[in-house]
């Protein structure tokens, strides 16, 4: 039987990559996103439906929840749209903030909200987040992001509780740095207090950025397979980095990670 999946933030990087996988194995893809007006490539594909989604507009989140439904009852909400809020903490106005935590965080929460009725009639589905190796692996200069992305792990194994008899699966993935425009995209704060830390972070991190990374189609397989797994595992690593980091921690303890970070980032230039 042919199956649904509706997916937030898919016009580029992980979420086009992943509408592109579904819509190739057979499945109704319902692909949100801020301007679908300007989208060219998916709007060509079989299977694939446009709807305009901003998540800062909470208030259009059931309207196009109705939408998606009556497109095709979906089978798997990804909730992937988001966006990263770099440099340091003291340097964000609280409007950076707000809309950070109101976009990464809440309205993924909204989402889910708004397609929890359907799914809990039909006595099935899954709900799967993207989240970040932030989450476990503190990286400095992206608190508010990572923080974000923490919460959405902690709210999703609290769910787990209440979904379980509702024939509704709760999953998260779990990549770290991927080869996409997030960083580029990305807002960011300055301080003056904390130009030289900051810029001495912003070259170690170029630096890295020229090793091998995960690319966005081979997490999409990553959210494929979850969608396939029919087990009660609540988080899935998604990449080679993202698998390493997480080992690390589990081997180490977050002291001795936070203390090789300072030493990679700073201590070898400062």
């Amino acid at each position: 039987m042919n199956k649904t999946i509706f997916i937030t933030g898919a016009s580029s990087g992980l979420g086009k990559a992943t509408a592109k996988i579904f819509a190739a194995q057979g499945w109704t893809v319902i692909a949100a996103m801020r301007q679908p007006e300007n989208e060219t490539e998916l709007s060509e594909l079989d299977h694939v439906h446009l709807l305009k989604l901003d998540l800062i507009d909470s208030s259009k989140i059931p309207e196009i929840a109705a939408k998606a439904e009556a497109i095709s009852p979906v089978d798997v909400v990804l909730n992937n749209a988001g966006y990263g809020l770099m440099g340091p903490f003291e340097g964000t106005t609280d409007e950076q903030i707000t809309q950070q935590i109101n976009t990464n965080f809440l309205g993924t929460m909204l989402v889910t909200k708004a397609f929890l009725p359907y799914l809990r009639g039909r006595k099935a589905g899954e709900i799967i987040t993207v989240t970040s190796s932030t989450a476990n692996i503190p990286y400095p200069f992206v608190a508010v992001y990572a923080a974000t992305k923490a919460a959405l792990e902690t709210w999703t194994e609290g769910m787990s509780y209440e979904l379980k008899n509702l024939g509704i699966a709760i999953k998260t993935i779990v990549p770290a740095y991927m080869q996409t425009s997030f960083g580029s995209n990305a807002q960011v704060a300055s301080h003056p207090d904390y130009k030289e830390m900051f810029e001495h972070y912003i070259t170690a991190m170029r630096a890295d950025s020229s090793t091998k990374r995960d690319t966005p189609e081979s997490i999409a397989k990553v959210i494929y397979g979850a969608t396939l797994n029919n087990s009660a595992q609540l988080h899935y690593t998604a990449g080679e980095l993202s698998t390493e980091e997480y080992h690390w921690l589990k081997k180490v303890g977050i002291e001795e990670v936070i203390e090789t970070m300072n030493h990679h980032f700073f201590e070898k230039e400062m």
